[in-house]
């Protein structure tokens, strides 16, 4: 295949360097990194064996061209320019498949494209950015693929076959609305726990951001699961989301915020990619993580106290990194 990677952070260097080392013809449209990458490459630093990618850097979509499969990795909150980046590189075959985090992303994508060539991937793993073109997998990698819509055909499980010849482990949803929710299940309380953390305990109780700018670290896994009121907080929220699910209609196995936890402190201290993001001074994805679910929350009649105190913490935060920048 010609793969075209929209979004080279680490999701979407990690995933699109395992593609091109199965011998696809891979391109990622890159700003910061084109220099690095063009002259060494995308180094993947992982336990089962570092290696080095060496895909196209392309600065423009033109450049690239059409393609039979782009993958998407953008944080959603650049999801506005969908129409300025996808077009030049999805012909009438182009499979369209978004890795990206929350609600509402092959919605968007649908808006633009026909919706028969929208997939979605939800990609459980711990990536980090360490440097400019250096990618650091820290565990896990498991992609659930399923497409929009509607049941999953024999494209979806051929490339769900990809993937597992790129050496990465990938299974196939019947429902990817489902696999979204069972995935906002981990990503709601440990992304949105984490950064709130910053804003400390009392102003999450309130549901309010803090008085004054954040100075202090973010909470990575370890650390809320060590604290008694915050670990607390993470199956309240758990418990949360698997209501929300429920009521929409999507079954979720009783026993997901058990194992989700366990793995989780296998993980040591990690620091999921909202931390990272919100550290460096960049937006929270608030629209598909927080908002959105709550908002489907209140559609479906579930109350969602925790859930609504995170995101007017998360809301305070980002407002007041906003005045900041």
């Amino acid at each position: 295949m010609k793969i075209g990677v929209v979004g080279c952070g680490a999701l979407g260097s990690y995933y699109g360097a395992c593609l091109w080392r199965t011998g696809h013809e891979t391109h990622f449209l890159l700003r910061s990194d084109h220099a690095v990458v063009r002259a060494h490459g995308v180094a993947i630093e992982t336990a089962a064996g570092d290696f080095v990618a060496r895909p196209h850097a392309a600065q423009t979509p033109a450049e690239i061209g059409v393609c039979d499969l782009v993958l998407i990795g953008l944080k959603t909150t650049a999801n506005h320019r969908f129409g300025e980046l996808l077009p030049p590189l999805i012909g009438s075959q182009t499979l369209i498949l978004t890795l990206q985090n929350g609600l509402g992303n092959e919605t968007a994508l649908a808006r633009l494209f026909p919706a028969e060539q929208v997939l979605g991937g939800l990609c459980f793993v711990c990536l980090n950015r360490v440097a400019p073109g250096r990618i650091r997998h820290l565990g896990h990698g498991h992609v659930v693929l399923g497409e929009y819509l509607r049941p999953p055909l024999e494209r979806t499980h051929a490339l769900a076959a990809e993937f597992e010849r790129a050496g990465v482990k990938c299974s196939v949803s019947d429902n990817l609305e489902r696999a979204h929710w069972e995935k906002l299940v981990w990503n709601i309380p440990f992304n949105g726990l984490g950064v709130a953390g910053v804003a400390g305990w009392e102003a999450f109780v309130n549901g309010a951001g803090p008085s004054g700018l954040a100075r202090t670290p973010c909470l990575p896994t370890d650390e809320l699961l060590a604290d008694a009121r915050w670990a607390s907080a993470v199956r309240g929220l758990m418990n949360e989301v698997l209501a929300v699910a429920a009521a929409l209609g999507h079954a979720i196995p009783s026993d997901t915020a058990d194992k989700m936890i366990e793995r989780t402190r296998g993980m040591g201290a990690y620091r999921a990619s909202t931390l990272v993001d919100f550290e460096r001074g960049q937006p929270l994805e608030l629209e598909s993580l927080f908002l959105a679910p709550r908002d489907a929350a209140r559609q479906a009649g579930v109350k969602t106290p925790l859930l609504d105190r995170l995101c007017a913490v998360l809301a305070g935060l980002d407002a007041r990194r906003n005045l900041r920048g």
